[in-house]
């Protein structure tokens, strides 16, 4: 990878602390089960970690989003317990990862109320053992394993994107993944560098942040064909997003010229040290 002349690399801060300690959900003859909670840079996603798998064998994607309760029940990879999730007044999105579930509320919604059902029936998921997420069948008849992780290797990727994919995977990605999402490259044009943000990182107000900041200039400091990142939006995103901007704009007014947006900081990748 070519670097820039700066003597000090840069490094991730880890800012993310666990919020709950782990305690006892149930008990299944003699086995405990034991779901740790923990605080997301987004006040408005809760991570729940069961101690137990959460993605099925033979998933090709390292996570699922499920962001309306059609696709819950909807193949190729419905889910029971995110449908139910998903009907908890004022949950808007549950992200599945390895070994994790995040789950997102609307902003009007409170987590005293909304906590102990999650809690509840991600326990009752866990104990049944059942399948928490079902692989259907595609039109070959062959178990449907989705779409290809957007960081694996491709043998058409050029050298630059190689480099690109590398150091999302072995870099950026766990510390998004810490923070209760993940991250998929969309494309790298003319020098740009083409992501989506996912789970919690998705409508934390600090994502804009965290990609100029941490990973725009992680990629810029290893490789030195990377001019910028820019971050892809869904329709709803972009709205949200402008929406956003006009507010902290507003504020910026309010405080005077000089006044630092109000989002630095809270999440794991938002400073790195040059």
């Amino acid at each position: 990878m070519a670097a820039s002349n700066s003597s000090t690399r840069p490094t991730l801060n880890a800012l993310h602390q666990p919020s709950g300690m782990l305690r006892p959900a149930a008990v299944t003859g003699s086995r405990s089960i034991f779901i740790q909670t923990e605080n997301t840079p987004n006040p408005d996603a809760l991570k729940f970690l069961p101690n137990h798998p959460i993605l099925p064998p033979g998933l090709s994607s390292p996570f699922l989003e499920y962001l309306n309760p059609r696709a819950t029940l909807a193949p190729p990879h419905p889910s029971p317990l995110a449908a139910q999730l998903m009907n908890i007044d004022g949950i808007t999105s549950v992200f599945y990862g390895a070994d994790f579930i995040t789950v997102t509320k609307a902003a009007d919604a409170n987590w005293a109320h909304v906590k102990p059902e999650v809690f509840s029936l991600i326990t009752e998921a866990v104990t049944s053992g059942a399948q928490i997420v079902n692989i259907t069948e595609n039109k070959s008849g062959e178990p449907d394993g989705g779409e290809e992780d957007s960081l694996s290797y491709n043998e058409n990727d050029s050298e630059v994107v190689g480099m690109i994919k590398e150091l999302l995977e072995t870099r950026i990605r766990p510390a998004i993944q810490e923070d209760g999402g993940d991250i998929e490259f969309r494309g790298f044009e003319d020098g740009i560098v083409q992501l989506k943000l996912r789970g919690a990182c998705r409508t934390c107000d600090s994502s804009t942040v965290t990609l100029k900041n941490g990973i725009e200039g992680m990629l810029m400091h290893y490789i030195e064909e990377v001019k910028g990142v820019n971050q892809v939006l869904d329709a709803e995103e972009e709205i949200s997003a402008l929406e956003f901007a006009k507010f902290e704009e507003k504020l910026r007014q309010q405080k005077g010229p000089d006044a630092a947006p109000s989002t630095i900081g809270k999440g794991t990748l938002d400073t790195v040290p040059g």
